[in-house]
């Protein structure tokens, strides 16, 4: 059987149709009120999303690239100060790292969560060690209890890459438990169309707990200033639109309700490929849940561009994030970044494979995926 429509990674208009009334309202609403740039829904959103994560900040912005850049200069650090992160990761979360002339000192992962090893964290710190970022990668959290203890006891900052795992909670030791993006000094994420939590364009949000970075953040976001044509520092223009915070003021009340479909979807395709020796399912970790922004095999003497190909023919997408580690690419070359350095990362860029994972996804679809897949790989 050969599919004649493309299963998609993502079906975002699937999605937008179930709560299109919703959407249109919003959107409309905003249009017939001509508030384009920080009108009425931006603050809502606002609003709806601290209540949502309980922060007392969320600091709305134009994507999460900008999110990074702006945390890391509200922060002060300086040209020559090193930041501490994973070397697979999206190129994003190193690249504001260079774009401000700090150094980014990327480190290897664990082989089964994908998350930042705290072992090569602490080797790696210098007296010139600023910050530390995390990603919480797939949908997952790095493990933040450890990684504040050894930002507490080095005097560092932690800014958290959440795009991935944004309405995702973290448990720690003494049975509390915070949602991600809320933990560090600032969190940092990404309304991309694609994540768990997405807009139909670009935006993206800082997160904090301190009033006074919190004051920061929004200033440098907008110009570097407090009140209108006054510039307390250097800054930069970088807002959400108006039509895109009333469409995420929908969306996120949805956003529990996807992350279940995700864990439905995940739970499908791990009873269907649990126990194949050449696959290894997606492990969760212990100190957080998981909301599935993607579901990511590891594959053991599969060619893995073949099997894409076969996939292909058959409807099916599929993606490798990531197939070059940071450490790797032209744009990170250094002397400290040698082949065989990040082993694990080294291993997983040639491992890895991701299949659809969103919320339309019905058993029909799931069960043309996994019989394929299996019967693909023999």
């Amino acid at each position: 059987m050969i599919s004649t429509k493309k299963i998609q990674m993502v079906d975002l208009k699937g999605q937008y149709q179930k709560i299109k009334k919703e959407v249109d309202a919003s959107i409309q609403q905003v249009i017939d009120t001509t508030a384009f740039i920080n009108g009425p829904a931006v603050k809502e959103f606002q609003t709806d999303l601290e209540n949502y994560l309980k922060v007392k900040h969320v600091i709305p912005c134009a994507n999460g690239t900008d999110a990074l850049q702006i945390a890391m200069m509200a922060l002060e650090l300086k040209p020559g100060d090193e930041v501490i992160t994973a070397s697979f990761t999206y190129v994003a979360t190193a690249e504001v790292i260079g774009l401000l002339g700090l150094v980014p000192v990327l480190v290897d992962v664990n082989p089964d969560t994908f998350d930042i090893d705290l072992d090569a964290i602490e080797r790696n710190i210098t007296p010139k060690t600023k910050a530390i970022v995390p990603v919480h990668l797939f949908g997952q959290s790095a493990n933040m209890e450890k990684i504040m203890l050894i930002a507490k006891k080095h005097n560092l900052f932690v800014i958290e890459d959440v795009a991935q795992a944004i309405g995702g909670d973290y448990f720690f030791e003494d049975g509390n438990k915070a949602k991600t993006g809320t933990i560090g000094t600032i969190g940092c994420t990404s309304f991309f169309p694609s994540k768990n939590l997405g807009c139909y364009g670009d935006g993206g949000a800082m997160f904090t707990n301190d009033d006074e970075l919190a004051k920061k953040l929004r200033m440098i976001a907008h110009h570097g200033q407090s009140v209108q044509y006054k510039h307390d520092v250097l800054g930069v223009n970088s807002r959400l639109d108006t039509i895109q915070a009333a469409i995420l003021k929908v969306k996120l009340k949805h956003l529990d309700e996807y992350a279940a479909s995700r864990n439905k979807v995940a739970e499908h395709y791990d009873n269907a490929f649990a126990n194949h020796p050449k696959l290894k399912t997606p492990t969760r970790s212990k100190h957080s849940n998981h909301v599935f922004h993607q579901y990511t095999l590891k594959l053991t003497n599969i060619d893995r561009t073949k099997l894409r190909e076969q996939l292909a023919e058959r409807g099916i997408s599929s993606m490798v994030y990531y197939p070059i580690p940071l450490h790797f690419q032209k744009a990170f070359a250094s002397d400290r970044n040698k082949q065989g350095d990040f082993p694990v990362t080294e291993k997983l860029c040639e491992q890895v494979l991701s299949l659809p994972m969103h919320t339309e996804l019905d058993e029909d679809t799931l069960n043309y995926i996994t019989k394929t897949f299996l019967e693909l790989i023999g």
